[in-house]
């Protein structure tokens, strides 16, 4: 595998690289991978596995320089040992999710998310189901973060359909982009807690990380990416369809919802349960219901989820 990265600030170049790229030549040694540089470009050719851990290194090892003015072998010992770590924890099947951000490590806190996280190192395709406050889309967009950080994918792709609580983004202000920025919001919110915000800005401007509605993946494969679709209560059959069909080669595909707060005019029309229904004991696959006992939010939102079940169950949700 090739990977080139244009580092953020050429003139940090130097520091970063090391006296006589002493650097450089650690990474190159502890990780068995290429690497040439040339101007603002560093080129890394290797394994897959080993590409990925060089190209997390020298991110974190940027980040260290935009608070600093400079980095010690220490330093860059320490990061090459944290990354090599993670990475080993995830391949012995630890529950650990290692993201960017240093000292940030998320992992899952009842058994029904420890199954969710499972179901997605082991399946392309999984679903999660649940209440609200569960960890449904917090845990998947942790997850494709991960995976990023260590080279499994390419890409990331958040999507969401355009409908939520009986509105939609044609009575929102502004171009397509304002409509969308708040509309996704909530995905925005949880990488917030995985990455820096000038990593969230230079990954969407490079197309590594894409939100967008669902009716724009029509027509598309996706490879080597995570794509997510959250609020998958509100697709329709057709929409639902349309989405799982993009699912290409070395890709991961979640679909998260909560089918008690289906928003569409006709709730038996939804695409998650329709596709449950549909999909249930699929090879490759898999299906995980999260409980209120997974709701990992303020303890009042459990009892209001249990206050609600009444009426959602007798059909006036």
């Amino acid at each position: 595998m090739e990977l080139t990265i244009t580092l953020d600030d050429a003139s940090r170049r130097a520091a970063l690289f090391g006296s006589g790229d002493r650097h450089l030549r650690l990474i190159r040694s502890t990780l068995g991978v290429q690497i040439s540089a040339r101007d603002s470009l560093v080129k890394l050719s290797g394994s897959t596995q080993a590409v990925g851990q060089a190209a997390t290194v020298l991110e974190e090892l940027q980040r260290v320089l935009r608070e600093q003015n400079s980095l010690d072998d220490e330093q860059v010992s320490e990061v090459l040992k944290h990354t090599v770590r993670a990475e080993e924890a995830e391949l012995a099947g630890d529950d650990v999710i290692d993201v960017y951000l240093r000292h940030t490590i998320i992992q899952p806190r009842t058994e029904g998310q420890t199954e969710y996280v499972r179901a997605i190192r082991d399946y392309d395709l999984v679903f999660c189901v649940g209440p609200a406050g569960t960890g449904k889309t917090y845990l998947a967009v942790a997850m494709a973060v991960s995976m990023l950080k260590v080279g499994r994918i390419q890409r990331i792709v958040l999507v969401r359909p355009a409908v939520e609580a009986g509105e939609k983004l044609g009575f929102l202000p502004g171009d397509m982009q304002a409509k969308v920025n708040p509309y996704l919001r909530p995905l925005f919110d949880a990488m917030h807690d995985m990455m820096t915000f000038e990593q969230i800005r230079r990954f969407i401007a490079n197309d590594v990380i894409e939100v967008a509605p669902l009716a724009f993946m029509r027509g598309r494969t996706l490879n080597n990416c995570a794509v997510i679709l959250d609020e998958a209560q509100n697709t329709t059959r057709s929409q639902m369809l349309m989405f799982l069909t993009r699912l290409g080669h070395h890709s991961k595909m979640i679909v998260t919802g909560d089918d008690s707060q289906i928003d569409l005019a006709d709730p038996e029309a939804s695409g998650v349960t329709d596709a449950l229904r549909r999909l249930r004991g699929l090879e490759g696959m898999s299906i995980v219901r999260l409980q209120p006992r997974d709701i990992v939010r303020h303890p009042l939102v459990n009892n209001i989820v249990a206050a609600y079940a009444p009426d959602k169950a007798n059909g006036r949700g």
